[in-house]
């Protein structure tokens, strides 16, 4: 019962991973025409979202073995997601074009790559020490 809930997320977070993964790389090799439908994508956006995805498939292993480092991948994760987000400020202010939908996107990638951080720190490495 104890290892139901580290993989359950690692179940989440795997799926969310897979996701991200997928709509990043369909963006960046234009596959499936997809980004076309993406319409005003931010590259740079595009790009720490591929990374992300990475980083959550690395940290969705680390909770089913319940390693301590899980909470780095997801830790670097949360700071490229926060610079590209600072990169997007910066983009968008300076008039360059962009979906309105990206920001909303951006916010809720980082609290979910905030919250399962927190999710590592609390149930791996917390009960490990």
């Amino acid at each position: 019962m104890k290892r139901v809930l580290p993989v359950s997320l690692a179940a989440l977070l795997t799926a969310f991973g897979l996701l991200t993964l997928f709509l990043s790389s369909s963006v960046i090799f234009d596959l499936f025409g997809i980004r076309a439908k993406e319409g005003n994508y931010v590259l740079l956006v595009v790009w720490a979202n591929f990374l992300s995805s990475i980083l959550y498939l690395v940290a969705a292993y680390g909770f089913v073995k319940s390693r301590k480092w899980t909470i780095k991948p997801l830790g670097i994760s949360a700071i490229i997601l926060v610079l590209a987000f600072a990169g997007l400020l910066i983009h968008i202010n300076s008039g360059g074009i962009y979906e309105t939908k990206t920001v909303g996107a951006m916010l809720f990638r980082i609290v979910v790559t905030a919250v399962f951080a927190a999710l590592a720190y609390v149930l791996i490495s917390k009960n490990n020490k």
